[in-house]
């Protein structure tokens, strides 16, 4: 066990350790080449020193506790939150000069390091660090590594607890006011909050088309033959303010930004649409209307009617939302389309061309406003941000740019309200426009336009 020990400790050398032992094996070289008993005797000295030093550090025992305090554990995206590390010494014996560094995740930064040094027995002592949340996520704090060193710092050991602590970055969410011009997301504040689609009788009775999964025993026989299309009654029941969010999460559809040192951060698209999409819904659920949540990858919530949503559990599934590889929006309209409700539709959408829109376009929820919020390209690359993190050659950039013109184009010819946002816009701004009356020029709608510096043809 001495000599595992003694194996051990030798190969914790430091590399001051290394140099020490091969300074020490040169001079005992030289000293019998030459034959001089004054280097031998100094390289045996030389090499015993960290031998001395690695057999001090394998003989140090220690039992360590530690309990970790987050406060708070649940932080909103570009906030601080403050971390208790109390780090007990469990052993009967005083502890020796301790090098702690707690283990944490790229995206929260350096790793704090702290030095405990004859720590009593059955004492604590209490390390605290800050944290920034930079980025949204759900991030393990620890364990909390131990290094052992000797006083001439050639030898060291290290141990890891086991121990961790859970902190949830969620997005942040922007204080909005009103329905946005919203028609049907009311809620208890709302226009009709809470109605009846009354019944009078067999000939006045309400209908609408059947949808997948719908209850066959609610076909409307007579309806379905005087239209041609299978018909279900809808019975009179309670009437909930409702809405649908659609978010677009592809990576390809996004504009990331950029933390460089030294410079001012450029923004980033997707960042902005799942803080917007957690602005609105936790708006809209305070006001009491009913949500559910649908990305590009499918149903991102409980469906309606299979449950409660809080603003806190909406928060929490934005919060470890990632960028997905779905190449397109065709299995988000589909789930948008299989499980529609009543009410408006609102989609946060990236870079967009005709092609992802075909089918959203002809997946409107009804009558109402129903609205798609989309990147506005060519501000966004102004700003900085970047396709994949690669900078656009011209001719793709106004490639980029005309197909998301004539993806705005036809959302507005189905009779969707388009919205762009450039990076220098807030939530508010875009929620308070909601709603608005399109203009012929299309500038109160924000219908895309190119860059200045750019025309629809080569590049200036």
């Amino acid at each position: 066990m001495a000599r595992t020990r003694l194996a051990d400790a030798a190969s914790s050398l430091t590399l001051r350790g290394r140099c020490l032992v091969a300074a020490g094996a040169t001079l005992l070289v030289l000293g019998a080449v030459l034959g001089e008993r004054a280097l031998v005797q100094l390289a045996l000295f030389v090499l015993a020193l960290p031998v001395v030093s690695a057999v001090g550090v394998a003989r140090q025992r220690f039992r360590v506790a530690t309990r970790r305090t987050v406060t708070p554990a649940r932080l909103p995206r570009g906030e601080d939150a403050e971390v208790l590390v109390e780090v007990a010494n469990t052993d009967r014996r005083a502890g020796g000069l301790w090098l702690l560094t707690e283990q944490l995740p790229a995206e929260l930064g350096r790793r704090p390091q702290f030095v405990v040094e004859r720590l009593s027995p059955g004492a604590t002592a209490p390390l605290r660090y800050r944290l920034h949340g930079a980025r949204r996520g759900r991030f393990a704090l620890g364990p909390l590594r131990l290094r052992l060193v000797d006083p001439f710092g050639l030898v060291l050991r290290t141990a890891a607890g086991s121990d961790t602590a859970s902190l949830l970055v969620v997005p942040r969410v922007r204080p909005l006011q009103g329905t946005g011009g919203l028609s049907g997301a009311g809620g208890n504040g709302g226009e009709g909050a809470r109605r009846s689609i009354a019944v009078h009788g067999e000939d006045d009775v309400s209908t609408r088309e059947y949808r997948y999964g719908d209850d066959l025993r609610l076909v409307h026989w007579r309806a379905t033959a005087r239209t041609g299309e299978l018909m279900v009654r809808l019975e009179e029941r309670p009437w909930r303010a409702a809405a649908t969010l659609f978010l677009d999460t592809r990576a390809t559809a996004h504009l990331a930004g950029s933390q460089g040192r030294g410079t001012a951060p450029s923004p980033d698209s997707l960042e902005w649409s799942v803080e917007a999409a957690a602005s609105i819904g936790v708006h809209l659920l305070q006001r009491g209307a009913a949500l559910r949540v649908v990305t590009d990858a499918g149903e991102l919530t409980t469906p309606l009617g299979r449950g409660t949503l809080g603003p806190e559990q909406l928060l929490d599934r934005f919060a470890e939302l990632e960028p997905s590889r779905y190449p397109g929006l065709q299995v988000g309209v589909e789930t948008l389309r299989r499980t529609a409700v009543d009410g408006p539709v609102i989609c946060l959408l990236g870079l967009v061309g005709p092609e992802d829109v075909t089918a959203l376009a002809r997946a409107r929820s009804g009558p109402g406003s129903d609205v798609a919020v989309v990147v506005d390209a060519a501000s966004w690359l102004d700003a900085g941000a970047t396709r994949s993190r690669r900078p656009l050659s011209p001719s793709a950039r106004v490639q980029v740019v005309e197909r998301q013109e004539q993806a705005v184009a036809l959302l507005r010819s189905a009779g969707w309200q388009v919205l762009a946002v450039r990076p220098d816009q807030t939530i508010e701004q875009v929620w308070s426009r909601l709603g608005g009356q399109p203009s012929a020029a299309g500038a109160a709608t924000g219908v895309v336009h190119p860059s200045p510096h750019l025309s629809s043809g080569a590049p200036a």
